[in-house]
């Protein structure tokens, strides 16, 4: 288990740690992106992969939590927007790919 930010005293720490966070957030992207295709099976209708209001809900949570957690909101906005757009697009994809 790597070192906490706080208790880091080396780069190595430091790129071990971050390392170490990068490893998480790909599972929990793979997470996410499984519910994507399960949004894929369920939606009827091509037209409603992309759904603009709940888009902007996500987003708006997201920075929301960062100012909560202290963190720069537009970075974290700028992260969603790119983070949603890939999930709208690999939707797209998955919906085309199932045989209704």
């Amino acid at each position: 288990m790597p070192k906490s930010p706080e208790n880091c005293e080396t780069m190595d720490d430091v790129r071990e740690g971050v390392d170490h966070v990068d490893r998480e957030l790909m599972a929990l992207f793979a997470r996410r992106f499984g519910y994507m295709e399960a949004a894929a099976r369920i939606k009827p209708e091509r037209e409603a992969v992309r759904d603009e209001p709940r888009k902007a809900k996500v987003i708006s949570a997201a920075m929301a939590d960062a100012k909560e957690r202290g963190l720069p909101e537009t970075v974290i906005g700028q992260m969603w927007e790119a983070l949603v757009e890939g999930s709208i697009a690999y939707e797209f994809a998955r919906w085309d790919d199932i045989d209704r």
